[in-house]
């Protein structure tokens, strides 16, 4: 056998073996625990991915998990709106979607502090529970953000008592499909990207 026809096969198995594992990898990273009831829908801060985030809470809220949504805001801004003349904030523009979905205004809260990460969505969340003493909280993320954010918001919340759901969109829309996301740079960014934030939180965290 030529060496030539080895590499051939040794890459056409990498390949095929890719294939297989990619999706699983990708899957691995998707929880979903909803909760029937909660004492408030929090919608995590995605950027550019809100639309899928806003919509899913909207759907919770429809079906009446809660009367409360709330935002955080991580400071990031979209780009330019020729009609406000401006560059919003992604956060207002998550606040008008959950509007347009059907959420009335005075049912949305966004949260004070501004946030730079997950952990610190936790942190915030934990301070809320605490003082309005709730017992169950709903989150809406992206798919691929799901596990760590559970794990990260049962962390800061430690307390027992309280019930931590949280449920996404499914992936294909704003956030590719666990069989193609290695084709694009925004699934490396979503999926290879969030197994080294994990490591990362597992770390410092």
């Amino acid at each position: 056998m030529s060496w030539k026809l080895k590499i051939f096969i040794l890459i056409l198995v990498f390949v095929i073996t890719w294939i297989v594992v990619a999706p699983l990898l990708a899957n691995r990273l998707i929880v979903e625990e909803p909760l029937g009831k909660a004492d408030a829908i929090m919608v995590l801060s995605g950027s550019s991915v809100f639309v899928e985030r806003t919509n899913r809470a909207a759907e919770a809220y429809k079906r009446g998990v809660s009367r409360l949504v709330l935002l955080t805001d991580d400071g990031g801004h979209a780009g330019w709106s020729k009609v406000e003349q401006r560059n919003p904030k992604f956060v207002e523009l998550a606040e008008q979607e959950l509007i347009r979905q059907g959420v009335a205004p005075k049912d949305i809260r966004v949260l004070d502090a501004e946030i730079t990460g997950t952990i610190y969505e936790a942190k915030a969340i934990a301070d809320e529970i605490k003082a309005r003493h709730w017992k169950s909280i709903l989150l809406v993320t992206s798919a691929y953000h799901t596990k760590r954010t559970v794990k990260t918001f049962e962390r800061e919340i430690a307390d027992k008592s309280v019930k931590i759901g949280v449920v996404s969109y499914p992936p294909g829309w704003q956030t590719p499909s666990p069989m193609t996301w290695w084709f694009s740079p925004q699934g490396w960014t979503m999926v290879g990207g969030e197994y080294l934030k994990s490591l990362y939180y597992w770390v410092y965290y």
